[in-house]
């Protein structure tokens, strides 16, 4: 099966209502697409991976079926099996390797992507283009800031990927503010 951003977004939509859930795998599939240029990669079947990787969340987010019940879904798509592998893998309690680039940088994406955002709406003009690397990493030491966040893997995912920490944040900071408009972190008017 040739995967598509158009499909995939369909299947998104079909299980996902949440705004804040949908803007978070738009800025997943922004840190992938952006990642699969820099390792030369599909930025296609990257960006859709980053885009399913919680589509199941909502109606499936107990750990017992987040993301079993949507890689099943996948499954009977035929969606191909490194995709579903790389969703499997993305999920820590999965308790599977992540063995390829791809597995690894979803992993690395995810929490770090929720955690920008986080970051860009307590700034004044909540623009993400605009939040510095050494805010990001002042705010991870605060253990009250953003506390469903896990800030051992967004370590884990930097050193898996064998990036600097502050070369992730901001590589990922980027690639989302491509796609600002879309999350809403293009700022607002003063």
């Amino acid at each position: 099966m040739k995967v598509t951003r158009k499909e995939a977004r369909e299947l998104l939509m079909k299980y996902t209502q949440g705004v804040s859930l949908i803007k978070h795998a738009l800025a997943v599939e922004a840190a992938m697409r952006a990642y699969a240029r820099r390792f030369d990669e599909d930025e296609e079947k990257w960006g859709v991976t980053g885009l399913l990787h919680d589509f199941d969340y909502e109606q499936n987010p107990d750990p017992e079926d987040h993301p079993r019940v949507g890689a099943a879904i996948l499954k009977d798509r035929g969606y191909p099996q490194d995709i579903i592998y790389a969703i499997q893998a993305h999920a820590e309690h999965m308790g599977l390797p992540r063995n390829s680039l791809m597995d690894k940088t979803l992993f690395a994406v995810d929490e770090l992507c929720g955690f920008l955002t986080a970051a860009t709406l307590v700034r004044p003009g909540k623009r993400v283009a605009e939040v510095p690397v050494k805010s990001v990493k002042k705010k991870l030491k605060d253990k009250g800031f953003a506390r469903s966040v896990n800030r051992e893997e967004i370590r884990q995912g930097a050193t898996d990927l064998k990036v600097d920490l502050d070369e992730h944040i901001a590589f990922v900071r980027d690639a989302m503010a491509q796609v600002a408009e879309d999350l809403g972190l293009a700022g607002q008017e003063e």
